[in-house]
């Protein structure tokens, strides 16, 4: 899918992608706003932030003003926050096109932040936060975040603290707005059935008057590791959740490529090394997964599996014996064809829809500010051999690289036990 993008003088992106046969339309808003950028006192405020922008804009002064309107033109809408970046969009049919333009620039661009609305959503938010605290598939990768980087803001949660989000004022918005969204840290993406120079014209007089401060720039993540770490947090759980990690390489490396083709063998697909031997041979697991994980100054590959409590052990020595086949084993031809044609394959079946064709571009551009088309992507994981694999799992798999995050029904007693297991 070609597209098109434009920067603005004032430092604003545009990315506009052409969706002939589609009938849908989506804007998108992605600014370089995340918990990367906070500090403690603050931590949370990019993601209450996001919540506070529905609540009300100068043209839309009453909370459900917003949501009334787009559900009434048949649209949804939502936002998300994540470590790098906030974003906010709407899709409806394309006949919609400007006046979803018009909607999320004004939700973007012109928030009140009344007093009364932000106590409210504080209890909204604090209960999404005790959700997801009791989500272990979700939690266990907050610990880890943790364990890999610390006090870091890379180490702090996107909902953030509960403590800031129950004292949080008005002015704490407008401060970190102030800093934050801005028109160079800024992409609008418009994908789907368009009128290319009308949406970019659109965009221009929407955002002529963005804030054109200076970009603040996120602090860059240390990464220090000399031994294999472990962080337990002990829930009383049928099933214990655990994340076996090993620190990677960032978004901008070309050895990622490498990396992804790595994590796809190990855990991508019903055919995968770990689905087959911990589901399939030994039964010790329903999920197990695996992925690379990239950020625009680290990175890391991921194993995560839920295990009975008391089949921990055998799921960790598993893990650990694959990731010492692709450091001595060559990969055959077959199973590398195979692995490279499922993520391929998974992107392509991913990239149907305007929305998912608007995020595949704004992420991108919004973290490197470069973009990558589908082909080119499927062309770098083509590329990838069998000696890159065992190259880079030589360099990643070491013992002062592992990492085990675990939440469940294991408590800190076992900590040096499940330490001595951590060897390759």
């Amino acid at each position: 899918m070609k597209y098109k993008k434009k920067i603005l003088k004032n430092g604003l992106r545009i990315i506009t992608v052409p969706m002939k046969d589609n009938n849908t339309v989506t804007a998108l808003v992605l600014v370089e706003a995340g918990s990367k950028y906070e500090e403690k006192r603050n931590s949370g405020i990019s993601h209450f932030l996001e919540h506070v922008c529905f609540k009300g804009t100068k043209n839309r002064p009453n909370p459900g003003d917003i949501s009334r309107e787009l559900d009434g033109l048949g649209a949804e809408t939502n936002a998300f926050t994540s470590h790098e970046f906030t974003g906010y969009y709407a899709k409806a049919h394309s006949k919609h096109t400007h006046k979803l333009i018009e909607i999320i620039s004004d939700l973007y661009l012109n928030p009140v932040f009344n007093e009364n609305e932000i106590n409210k959503e504080k209890g909204v938010i604090v209960e999404e936060m005790n959700m997801y605290e009791d989500l272990p598939m979700r939690k266990v990768h907050d610990v880890l975040m943790n364990l890999l980087y610390g006090d870091q803001p890379a180490g702090m949660t996107i909902g953030g603290d509960p403590n800031f989000v129950k004292i949080a004022l008005p002015k704490d918005f407008i401060e970190y707005r102030h800093k934050h969204y801005v028109a160079s840290a800024t992409t609008v993406v418009v994908a789907g059935n368009i009128n290319e120079s009308a949406v970019i014209k659109d965009i221009e007089k929407r955002f002529e008057n963005i804030s054109e401060s200076k970009k603040y720039k996120k602090l860059k993540v240390k990464e220090s590791q000399k031994n294999p770490q472990i962080a337990i947090k002990h829930k009383k759980l049928d099933q214990t959740h655990l994340v076996l990690v090993v620190r990677a390489f960032d978004t901008f490396k070309k050895e990622s490529a490498v990396v992804s083709v790595i994590a796809g063998l190990l855990g991508s697909g019903m055919s995968s090394r770990l689905f087959t031997k911990l589901r399939e041979e030994m039964g010790v697991c329903y999920y197990v997964r695996s992925g690379n994980n990239t950020f625009t100054d680290h990175g890391y590959l991921d194993v995560s599996v839920g295990s009975d409590n008391k089949r921990i052990k055998e799921v960790i020595t598993a893990i650990l014996e694959e990731f010492k086949k692709l450091k001595t084993e060559i990969v055959s031809e077959k199973e590398l064809k195979k692995t490279k044609e499922y993520l391929i394959g998974g992107m392509t079946l991913s990239l149907e829809s305007s929305d998912s064709f608007a995020e595949f571009y704004g992420i991108q551009d919004i973290l490197k500010e470069t973009i990558e088309s589908p082909k080119e992507k499927a062309d770098r994981i083509k590329k990838v051999t069998a000696g890159d694999i065992k190259k880079i799992a030589n360099k990643i798999f070491t013992n002062a690289n592992l990492n085990l995050a675990i939440v469940g029904g294991v408590d800190e007693k076992q900590k040096q036990e499940l330490l001595k297991l951590l060897k390759l």
